[in-house]
């Protein structure tokens, strides 16, 4: 396919409530749409670099740069036959995975558009719904915890997960459990913590915990192979795993037992299916991961979180746990089974609101051949 047009958007969204981690409190998610046209088909994709280098190193301002003069101009007017040709065609650009996710997963929606089928049968679909979870920012009492989670459950939502920090933690862990003693219940670091905390993690393995996310340096394995071995709960890897490679190394040394995939963190829905493939054969379960995307980028994530081994809830909520209105049409929803359906239209699955969109882009630029 000859690509004719790329448009980036940098949009701007207020989020519904702040979301608070240990990196800080976001009130608004800026992100880059990314718009790819071919022979009369649109392709659209989301990269996830935030306005803050807090989560990567990667920005919407060094995202905008990597995708304007070194992306774009790799495949503008050019016929790309196919995802791993347009890859090969920047794979001299080290790093900025989401910069490339951004592009790649616009022509995933764009090639899967020309064969008219779904991004998710195009991806390797096994399910037509998918398990759900949500993520809780650090509220500022036990009590404000304790009212959200009940919300969310009533929601349907399968499991909950909460943000922890240090003076944040063991105390919203027991108070939780204590309430809810059955249901599926994890907590997420954002890497706050040392091995110097061990003592606390060890405290945590008595409530019955699902995983405990990314407690220690958000590029180290090594360290949190150590901890896992001292630990029954399962460590899961988020910000450390780039790649497939990174991948193996985590497995090997038994940092974690589970791996959370985020497309945005590790370069592509690609490189996504190596890793997904790979833990499967090492009997590692995975999750899908979010980072406040928009319903463009939410749609890649229901679609990637279809295939077989994702077989732990993911952080994909409903459109409106954190827009008033979304970008999509139609806007994603939880049923009351804890499910969400994976769109079975052709790309994506769903329609860009092109109003809505006018009104949070902040910033855009066309590129034609």
């Amino acid at each position: 396919m000859k690509i004719e047009k790329i448009e980036l958007r940098h949009i701007k969204m207020e989020l519904v409530s702040p979301f608070t981690t240990s990196m800080g409190t976001e009130y608004d998610e800026e992100h880059i749409i990314v718009r790819v046209d071919s022979e009369g088909l649109t392709g659209w994709g989301e990269c996830v670099a935030e306005g803050t280098p807090f989560y990567s190193y990667e920005t919407v301002k060094t995202a905008w740069h990597i995708l304007r003069d070194f992306l774009i101009p790799s495949i503008l007017g050019k016929d790309i036959s196919d995802i791993d040709s347009a890859i090969a065609s920047y794979e001299k650009v080290r790093g900025h995975r989401m910069a490339k996710a951004g592009l790649e997963a616009a022509l995933w929606d764009l090639f899967a558009k020309s064969k008219n089928i779904s991004l998710s049968q195009m991806l390797g679909r096994t399910r037509e719904k998918i398990d759900v979870g949500v993520s809780i920012g650090i509220q500022n009492s036990v009590e404000e915890l304790i009212k959200k989670v009940e919300g969310y459950l009533a929601e349907g939502y399968k499991r909950i997960k909460i943000k922890i920090a240090p003076g944040n933690d063991i105390q919203f862990v027991k108070a939780v459990r204590k309430e809810f003693p059955d249901i599926l219940f994890q907590v997420d670091a954002n890497s706050a913590y040392s091995l110097d905390d061990i003592e606390l993690f060890k405290q945590m393995d008595e409530y019955n915990l699902l995983l405990i996310e990314q407690p220690l340096g958000y590029e180290d394995i090594y360290e949190h192979s150590k901890l896992q071995k001292q630990l029954k709960t399962p460590i899961c890897l988020d910000e450390s795993i780039h790649s497939l490679d990174d991948t193996r190394a985590a497995i090997e040394l038994d940092s974690c037992r589970v791996i959370n995939i985020k497309p945005g963190r590790v370069g592509g829905f690609t490189e996504s299916k190596l890793i997904h493939d790979y833990c499967a054969s090492k009997n590692i379960p995975v999750w899908c991961g979010g980072m406040l995307e928009s319903g463009i980028g939410r749609a890649g994530n229901v679609a990637l979180a279809s295939l077989p081994n994702f077989t732990l809830p993911g952080d994909i909520s409903a459109s409106k746990r954190y827009y008033k209105e979304d970008i999509v049409e139609p806007e994603f929803l939880v049923n009351p089974d804890g499910t969400m359906n994976v769109p079975t239209k052709p790309g994506i699955g769903v329609e860009v609101n092109m109003k809505i969109l006018e009104k949070v882009s902040v910033k855009k630029a066309e590129f034609k051949m």
